[in-house]
């Protein structure tokens, strides 16, 4: 759970790590994030999406009838309750296959479950208080930045409708199967900073 004990303006972040590298690229720059953002008064909590047991969205559509949850009950249940309770997320992924890994995408399904009945026409179309921000982290090897490109837009317009008011990028390319130590410090700059400039 959350520090319940925290002043009333800390904020609140949970990180999901969806490469199951626990010291791979993404990690690493999620790490520095949240250090950063520790060392300014922010309360954070990390999973590690990899070390959980957990389904895919199995399409029952239950959280848009008899109850305001996904009914399935497994690792995943308590990620999904500290997202809506945090005032920040942190999405951190490496780019497998031309997407986010396959355990991140498995969550990012499961947010179905934050959108209400009428979800289609409604002007509130998500369960999740407001004002919630998103940070998204993609690494990938290919040091093209054109190349994979389309990934955080595609995913931005998911996770705005699922009830978060802002959404930002930080993306490193050329960096490999090295982990930490291909992540350069200019990367690692930005991450910082990013944390800054949404906490200060």
């Amino acid at each position: 759970m959350l520090d319940l004990m925290a002043p009333a303006d800390t904020k609140n972040i949970v990180c999901l790590l969806g490469s199951p590298r626990p010291n791979g690229t993404s990690a690493t720059i999620a790490r520095r994030f949240l250090d950063t953002a520790a060392s300014l008064g922010a309360v954070t909590r990390t999973f590690h999406l990899n070390a959980l047991a957990y389904r895919g969205c199995q399409g029952c559509y239950a959280c848009k009838g008899r109850v305001e949850r996904c009914t399935l009950r497994d690792d995943l249940t308590a990620v999904l309750e500290a997202v809506k309770e945090a005032d920040m997320t942190v999405l951190a992924s490496p780019v497998y296959y031309g997407d986010v890994t396959a355990q991140l995408k498995g969550f990012i399904d499961r947010t179905f479950s934050y959108l209400v009945p009428d979800f289609l026409t409604s002007s509130t179309p998500s369960r999740l208080p407001p004002g919630k921000t998103l940070v998204f982290i993609q690494t990938q090897g290919f040091p093209d930045e054109r190349q994979y490109a389309d990934i955080f837009p595609r995913y931005e317009s998911f996770l705005r409708w699922s009830g978060f008011a802002e959404c930002h990028l930080v993306r490193a390319c050329g960096v490999g199967r090295d982990g930490a130590t291909a992540v350069s410090e200019e990367v690692l700059a930005r991450a910082e900073e990013a944390a800054r400039r949404l906490l200060e």
